[in-house]
């Protein structure tokens, strides 16, 4: 199991690297440009060439079931989803199948709204979506460590 982490804009870089260390897991931050990331036991840094999704092909290009991807980017979550990894919000929200096709309505009517100029409002990151994000990875990390067979 690694930990794959679509690094640009990630505002909980380091609680990724502190809860990773503890279960003895890899991280992969993966970003457009270098960047001062924290170090950990286990911390891979993948700078990509700059352009569209280059970041988001090179996730999925490596993430396998079982990985864990940490990304707002919705349509990389839905591809990261379809490579059978689990993916969370740096709010601690899980992605699931059930519930991609309603952020990416959502996300697509955003997009609307915002050409059409009206104004949308995205909440500020809080010290609660920090903790709830620290909660909800070490449980998943949990969680797939039980259903992960033994060898």
């Amino acid at each position: 199991m690694k930990v794959y982490v679509d690094a640009d804009a990630c505002p909980v870089k380091q609680e990724t690297v502190r809860v990773a260390d503890r279960h003895g897991l890899e991280v992969v931050f993966v970003s457009n440009m270098a960047m001062r990331l924290p170090d950990g036991v286990a911390v891979r840094r993948i700078v990509v060439d700059a352009g569209p999704d280059a970041a988001d092909d090179w996730i999925v290009d490596e993430i396998k079931s079982g990985d864990i991807a940490v990304t707002t980017d919705i349509p990389l979550a839905d591809r990261c989803l379809k490579a059978g990894a689990s993916v969370l919000k740096p709010t601690g929200e899980e992605f699931s199948s059930a519930s991609i096709g309603m952020a990416m309505a959502m996300r697509d009517l955003s997009a609307h709204l915002r050409e059409t100029g009206a104004q949308t409002h995205h909440a500020s990151f809080s010290a609660r979506d920090r903790s709830l994000f620290l909660q909800k990875l070490e449980n998943l990390i949990q969680k797939l460590k039980r259903q992960s067979p033994r060898t």
